[in-house]
């Protein structure tokens, strides 16, 4: 893997997923900073940008560092970003507006998104392949149960990490990583991805959802995660020329696909 800085350049497009506001495991800061930072001509908050599950099960963690995010996106708003919001399952509720032009953004239930080198990418939370992937139900509502105690000892074991002066890393990427189970339903999940876009006549997806980012191709595909900002802190941009690249939240360049030879002209993003 190739880390290294991004020029703070105007991005094409950047999409971002399951920051879960109103969450206590939310980084809310360095998500604000992240913005703040942030030039782009489109930014598509790609579900669960606000946790209304946590909300409804549990109180409600706002601070400030949330106040900040919703600051700095009504900022990009004003220095010309579109805004596009595609809700996920953990802010469901909001797919009843989908349609609907609001003055801040634009609500869909999934978008193509065309880049400048004429890809045409289906844009998704993701939560519409847990039925393919065998993940719904009861199943997921004791994962979020788990996945949120993986969290609160994520959270303690970095708070000690920041007295040590060591750097963030992510305890629940760690097991996740070696536990058989979740890689193998990661693996059906991004076939699952990958095969709606290829039955939709599409050359790749950008989807959020299982808090894994990755950027790759397979088969002619291109399978983008933003990832997520409980315990990757990561985002995926499109450059001017079309290059996809995946973004820690610092700015470095996690992977990167390069842009194709140019063979159609590059459209507008449009509801799918």
């Amino acid at each position: 893997m190739n880390v290294r800085t991004a020029a703070s350049s105007m991005k094409r497009a950047v999409f971002v997923s399951d920051v879960h506001l109103g969450s206590k495991h939310c980084h809310a800061a360095e998500f604000a900073d992240f913005l703040n930072t942030l030039q782009c001509r489109q930014l598509y908050l790609v579900g669960d940008i606000v946790d209304l599950w946590w909300m409804a099960q549990r109180r409600a963690a706002w601070s400030g560092a949330h106040n900040r995010v919703v600051e700095a996106l009504h900022a990009l708003r004003r220095r010309g970003t579109e805004l596009i919001y595609i809700p996920g399952n953990h802010d469901r509720p909001i797919r009843k507006f989908c349609g609907l032009v609001l003055p801040a953004m634009r609500i869909r239930r999934r978008a193509i998104h065309v880049t400048a080198d004429g890809r045409r990418l289906l844009v998704t939370h993701g939560d519409d392949y847990d039925a393919v992937t065998h993940f719904g139900g009861l199943q997921e509502r004791l994962g979020d149960w788990l996945y949120y105690r993986i969290l609160t000892g994520n959270r303690l074991t970095n708070q000690l990490r920041r007295r040590l002066g060591l750097r963030y890393w992510s305890l629940a990427e760690y097991l996740k990583r070696q536990s058989n189970a979740a890689e193998r339903y990661i693996g059906r999940f991004v076939q699952a991805g990958l095969d709606d876009a290829q039955r939709r006549g599409l050359d790749g997806i950008v989807c959020g959802h299982i808090h894994r980012a990755a950027l790759l191709q397979r088969d002619g595909l291109i399978y983008a995660n933003d990832g997520d900002w409980v315990e990757s802190l990561t985002a995926l941009c499109e450059e001017a020329d079309g290059s996809l690249r995946l973004l820690s939240h610092t700015g470095q360049v996690i992977d990167e696909i390069v842009p194709r030879l140019r063979l159609v002209s590059p459209e507008l993003p449009r509801a799918a």
